[in-house]
Formats: C-alpha cells, structure tokens, sequence
C-alpha cells in the first residue's frame, strides 16, 4: 500500500510542477508589469493624444442605404400580356423563353462600371451650407482628407509639377471621349471614379433578391441625393437591357407591318382595276388572270394579318419586359455620422500603445541588447 501511495505521488509531482511553473511564470510577467508602470502611463498618454489627432484629422462620412426588391417579368412562355394578346388575336407567335442579357443580380457590377459612373458625375448636387448646385465631380474635390494623405502625395506633386513644366504639349480636360467602343479618360476623372467606386457599393440578397445600395460622402444631404440617383439610374439601366430586345424585334415588326401592308394595297388595286376593266368580259383567259389576282390579294392579306398579329405581341411584350422594383427603404437623409467614432479611436490607439509597450519590455528589449553584444 506505501508502494502504491509512493508511486501516486510520483505520478503527481510533474503535473504539481508544470502548474507550479506557469503560477510563478505569470506571477514574474505581472511582477514586471507593475515594474513598468511608470512606463505604461506614459505609453497611455501618447496613446491618448496621438487618438484624439486621429480622430480629429478623419473627416465626418455619411452613409445612406436603399433597399429595393426587382420583379422581373416572366419568362414563361404564354403568360403575360404578350400571351394574353397572342390568344386574343389567334396567332401562333409565342414570346418563349427568354435568357436575359442583365438582371438585378448584376447590380453589384453596373454600378462598379465605368459608363454607369461617368454619368453620375454629371449629376447636379446640392450642398447642404449652400443654395448652388455643383456636379458630382466639382463636389468630389470640396471633399477633406486626413492631413498625413497630402504629406504622402506631396512627393508625387512635386515630381508631377516638374515634368509638366518640361512637357510642352497641352493636356485634353474635356469630357470623356469615346472613340471605337473605348472610353478615354482624363487624370481626374480617373481619379474621381476610383473615388466613386470605393464609396458607392451594390449588393444583391440571392436568397431574396433584395438589392441594396450603400453610398458613403461627407455631405449627409449629397449622400442621401446621391443615393436616390444612383437607385434611380440603376433601375433605368436594368430596364432598358430588360426591354432592348423586345424593342428591337417590335421596331423591325413595325418596319414589315409597313411593307406587308404596301404589298397588300398594291395586289388588292391591282385586282380592282382588273375588275373594272374586264367586266364584261366572258374570256376564259380573263377569268384564269382574275383568279389569279384574286389569290395574290389574298395570299398578301394574310401575310399582312400574320404580321399585324405578331406586331400586336411584340408591343405587348415590350410593356411586359418592363421589371418592377419595390423601393422597401428610400434614401433618407442620415442625422449621424458612420464610421467609428472618436472615443473608438483613441482606446484602440491606447491599447495599442500599451501592447507595443510591453512587448517592447517584456521581449524585444532583451533580444535588442543581446544582438547588440553580439555585433559589438
């Protein structure tokens, strides 16, 4: 039995050990804590201020967020009002199913596009101090910045001012030109939509398939305007990808009603006329020739009927086409700012003054001072 006892005892000294060990390890690393602590409030105080001047250098940013739901017209064959007026005039022309070319699952990336973009930063916008209406992009230069970004771009500037005084040709600072399907920017409209992209966002639910659009200025009313016109634009854009074919097919049915019908007109006079003509007569040669002009005027009607039906289809189709979008939270003025806020700043600027102070401390200190006697 005093064998067993021994051999428990044993079995339990190096676990007695190990914790003994990490009890006295975070026992010496509070014991330095403390020892620094004079150091630790320093390290508090700069943590402190150098939060208050990150804080007070970051602008105010606004966020406003709109939520819609797109309904998209069916693509089921025979529903909808083109169905409806295939049915009514008794043609066979059906709108089948229709593969679309853009839908709301792509908001995301229409309003990252350049075009969709370009466009904005014609927009008018009403400052919230003032009664004038600026651009988008007149507006996007009024916008601050923290101070530390112009001492970073101050170098590039300064090597931008000395080449354009050796560059004697003159710079284009018109509107974009497009030219063979490509958009040629300037330097500032390149840099106002690098702007636009990182503050302009859409996402779509593909559960739900509510898209929302989030908008973030220093202005809360521009932000709210913005937001609006850039919903707004969004749903013009969907549409007219939505409706484009429909359109393009009911143009060119417009185009054959014109001619079905010309034709028709012209075999349906050239009937009459024969008519009149060779009324009187008992011929059997005039007889085959009447029949057939007869069968040309009828052949041409229902041509024309055919396609008169099918132009009937297509305009509906076009009002069908047509997507419904259900704004569910409009764009709304935002009363405060977004972002972390002060007090946000200046703890996270004095927690990480105290983790680098102790870590300098309590571990690179020592490493620091070895290679240094090392190198010496």
């Amino acid at each position: 039995m005093s064998e067993q006892r021994q051999d428990k005892n044993l079995l339990s000294e190096p676990h007695k050990t190990e914790s003994d060990e990490i009890e006295i390890d975070l026992v010496d690393i509070f014991r330095k804590i403390i020892a620094i602590r004079k150091k630790l409030y320093k390290a508090i105080g700069i943590g402190f201020i150098i939060g208050i001047i990150v804080a007070v250098s970051i602008p105010k940013q606004y966020t406003v967020k709109v939520t819609l739901s797109p309904e998209m017209g069916s693509s089921k064959s025979g529903n909808g009002l083109a169905g409806l007026a295939a049915s009514f005039l008794g043609s066979s022309a059906t709108t089948g199913d229709v593969s679309d070319a853009l839908n709301a699952s792509l908001s995301s990336d229409i309003v990252s596009s350049t075009p969709f973009l370009l466009e904005l930063l014609e927009m008018k916008v009403t400052l919230s101090d003032e009664r004038t209406n600026v651009t988008l992009m007149d507006y996007l230069d009024r916008q601050s910045s923290p101070w530390w970004i112009y001492v970073i771009g101050l170098p590039g500037k300064v090597i931008g001012s000395v080449k354009s005084l050796f560059n004697s040709n003159d710079t284009d600072n018109s509107i974009n030109n497009v030219k063979y399907g490509t958009i040629e920017l300037t330097k500032e409209e390149g840099i106002k939509i690098s702007v636009l992209k990182k503050n302009i966002a859409a996402s779509v639910d593909k559960k739900t398939a509510i898209t929302s659009v989030s908008v973030t200025l220093q202005d809360p009313k521009v932000t709210a305007v913005v937001a609006d016109s850039v919903v707004h634009k969004l749903q013009e854009y969907i549409i007219g990808y939505r409706i484009s074919k429909a359109e393009e097919d009911c143009i060119y049915l417009e185009k054959l009603y014109k001619e079905r019908q010309q034709e028709y007109y012209v075999a349906q006079k050239k009937y009459a006329d024969y008519v009149d003509t060779h009324d009187n007569l008992i011929l059997q040669s005039v007889r085959a020739e009447q029949e057939r002009l007869q069968n040309d005027m009828s052949l041409a009607y229902q041509v024309y009927s055919q396609v008169a039906n099918q132009l009937q289809v297509a305009r509906a189709k076009v009002q069908e086409e047509k997507p419904v979008f259900a704004v569910l939270e409009p764009a709304v003025v935002p009363q405060q700012p977004s972002g972390m806020g002060k007090k946000v700043y200046i703890l996270l600027f004095i927690f990480l003054s105290l983790v680098l102070t102790i870590a300098w401390e309590l571990l690179v200190k020592d490493i620091y001072k070895k290679m240094k006697k090392e190198l010496n």
